[in-house]
């Protein structure tokens, strides 16, 4: 299958048992019918456990430093869903 935006062949990787088709020159990222159903409905299911609220934010937290260098470089922020999206 082929990228619709740059016209490259998509790879495919299996992210917790959900298939992903991306794009490995622009990066995208392309779902088939009901993936993304399948990725909500998972979200949901970790975040109606509200433990899971307090380990994400140590996992994924934003760094609290005040420093004027943490201000003026901006940082990648991560989340639940990037573990589906992460294809380094």
């Amino acid at each position: 299958m082929k990228c619709p935006n740059c016209d490259e062949t998509l790879l495919l990787s299996d992210k917790n048992g959900i298939e992903i088709d991306y794009c490995p020159s622009c990066r995208g990222i392309w779902l088939d019918r009901g993936e993304l159903d399948k990725i909500i409905e998972r979200s949901a299911d970790h975040y109606s456990n509200k433990d899971n609220y307090g380990r994400d934010h140590d996992r994924y937290g934003y760094d609290q430093r005040k420093s004027d260098d943490y201000h003026r470089r901006p940082r990648k922020k991560k989340s639940f869903l990037g573990d589906f999206f992460d294809f380094d």
